[in-house]
């Protein structure tokens, strides 16, 4: 018999520009669903950290980098970032509403309240392609964790970002010798070939080992000097 550990309660549910999105508690955990599609929880924030410390290993010594942050999910990065004094300022880029209700009022405060009351961070709601398409800001470095992948994207109009044309895009908005990295929940051996295509140098796959199944990757690049 299924108990109420075992069936998810759902806290939100809005349909949005991009279709459903919903926030629902799992025993303890929080989780995100975009389209039906299983997004993220809070179970655990490794790869999320890794992610960010990941592009920061990446850069020179600059002083002050300028992080942009690709998506606010469950505030993993966020929160991570913003408990590193050597990060200047932290814009994150996050085109759900709801997403960022549920970080400024609602029950993900409890993992960004610190992190948004930080005076370097800055929430941004707009699309990521279209940011840094129209954004004059340079950035040191791009996190990017708004799909499972470059292979498994959340919306069919996010495969462009993850195209030559997209890639070029996030190049622009990086400073020379800013650092691009993705999150992807399997590694994708084609996407590493895009990047190097696009222009990128250094081009590396980090993996984070899970439980059970394919481990979780950051796949990285830096724009030339």
């Amino acid at each position: 018999m299924a108990t109420s550990y075992d069936i998810p309660e759902v806290l939100d549910r809005r349909e949005g520009p991009y279709g459903e999105i919903v926030l629902r508690r799992h025993g303890n955990l929080l989780q995100i669903i975009a389209n039906g599609c299983f997004l993220m929880d809070t179970s655990d924030g490794r790869s999320e950290r890794l992610l960010v410390d990941a592009a920061l290993d990446a850069l020179d010594d600059r002083p002050r980098p300028h992080l942009l942050v690709g998506g606010l999910g469950v505030g993993f990065s966020l929160a991570h970032a913003a408990a590193n004094p050597r990060w200047g300022r932290i814009t994150v880029v996050e085109r759900e509403r709801a997403v960022i209700d549920w970080h400024r009022n609602g029950p993900l405060t409890e993992l960004s309240d610190e992190a948004l009351k930080d005076p370097r961070t800055r929430i941004v709601e707009a699309d990521l392609l279209t940011h840094v398409n129209e954004t004059y800001a340079t950035y040191d470095a791009l996190c990017l964790d708004i799909d499972n992948g470059p292979d498994w994207t959340v919306s069919e109009d996010n495969d462009s970002l993850y195209s030559p044309p997209g890639l070029a895009s996030c190049a622009r908005a990086l400073s020379p010798g800013g650092v691009l990295a993705v999150w992807s929940a399997q590694p994708s051996p084609g996407f590493e070939e895009t990047l190097w295509n696009a222009g990128f140098q250094r081009v590396r796959t980090e993996e984070i080992p899970v439980a059970r199944g394919v481990p979780d990757v950051v796949h990285l690049g830096v724009r030339p000097e």
